[in-house]
């Protein structure tokens, strides 16, 4: 039975900033396609949606962590468009692998030697350049066990390159000496990041992730990534508090004159993070209004003293703005993105 349930969380994902973080980064990308990581859901914003987005745009590239993420979308995979599983294949996804579309990304001489047993056709291989995460070891690595292979995609990843860090030319060095040793369709290793420290990271593919969805994945992104995602919350009441009076788990916050507060459906449960208690902020048109006292699980209060009018059953928006939010939580901006919980009702403008 649907009942068509409304939630009182919504997230705002505009359509129109995605596209144009897509375009900038495009751009920067030069000759080389630009992919998109649509992992976690499409970093909390829905990744079925993202990709039907950033596919008509021209986007042919899609990268997933697990191959339940590839299950959810591989349904709306257009023609020509690829699908890769950066975790690889486990003898448990060996039966969905094989019958998939999408490629695996094989990180280890056990799924190589898995994928050849089964027969596996074109798979893409990661190189482990300095992460020392998932990928093939260079310091064992033996080039024969890539015979047979049908290798689509030969990739690394970068450890460091949102900053001017030492390891972002030892990997670029590392990567273009293997890549002239192994023959693939296509080489890449350039992350959000690694798309804006220019032309020699490249190669033939880039994988942005946190930039197409609003983050400021190096400073160069400033003023050219648009936001993408935007909490907005409905007031559950209005109240007055007294001066004198405190609001919240704690008492933390004391009143010190009269004033006018609202409570909103929003909480750590959410993702909205407890730190920002007290020092976080809603919106309504030009009005800034504080968070007040602690943050629960399920609930925020405000303080609309400047928005007398506003009652039960408005919506406010929620500033959340990835980078200044990072900087007052101390949480990164991904976790921020993929935080934003199963409550919030997801609509595109």
């Amino acid at each position: 039975m649907n009942l068509n349930y409304q939630s009182p969380l919504r997230l705002r994902l505009d359509r129109a900033a995605l596209l144009s973080n897509y375009r900038w980064l495009g751009e920067r990308c030069g000759q080389a396609a630009c992919g998109a990581a649509i992992k976690a859901n499409g970093y909390g914003l829905g990744a079925r949606e993202v990709m039907a987005h950033l596919a008509g745009a021209g986007c042919r590239d899609f990268f997933v962590a697990t191959w339940a993420e590839a299950l959810d979308v591989q349904d709306g995979l257009g023609e020509a468009v690829g699908l890769s599983v950066l975790h690889g294949v486990r003898p448990e996804d060996m039966r969905i692998a094989l019958a998939s579309p999408a490629r695996p990304v094989l990180n280890s001489a056990e799924q190589i030697a898995r994928w050849k047993e089964a027969g596996g056709g074109p798979c893409d291989v990661m190189i482990d350049t300095g992460m020392n995460r998932l990928g093939l070891s260079l310091s064992d690595l033996d080039f024969s066990l890539l015979d047979g292979l049908e290798i689509d995609t030969l990739m690394s990843h970068l450890v460091a390159a949102e900053e001017e860090h030492y390891l972002n030319d030892v990997q670029l060095m590392l990567f273009g000496d293997i890549a002239r040793r192994v023959t693939a369709k296509r080489y890449s290793l350039a992350n959000s990041a690694g798309i804006c420290r220019g032309e020699k990271f490249l190669f033939d593919l880039a994988r942005p992730g946190l930039a197409l969805y609003g983050g400021i994945a190096h400073p160069e992104c400033e003023g050219n990534i648009r936001p993408v995602a935007t909490p907005q919350a409905e007031i559950l009441q209005r109240r007055t508090v007294r001066g004198g009076e405190s609001v919240g788990y704690g008492a933390t916050f004391v009143a010190d004159r009269t004033m006018e507060t609202a409570t909103i459906n929003l909480g750590y449960a959410d993702g909205y993070a407890r730190i920002l208690s007290g020092a976080g902020t809603a919106l309504k048109d030009e009005a800034r209004l504080p968070v007040i006292g602690r943050v629960s699980m399920d609930l925020v209060t405000i303080d609309v003293t400047e928005r007398p009018d506003l009652k039960e059953g408005d919506w406010v928006d929620i500033d959340y703005d990835l980078s200044f939010t990072a900087l007052l939580t101390g949480l990164s901006q991904y976790e921020l993105l993929t935080g934003l919980g199963q409550r919030f009702d997801r609509y595109w403008v």
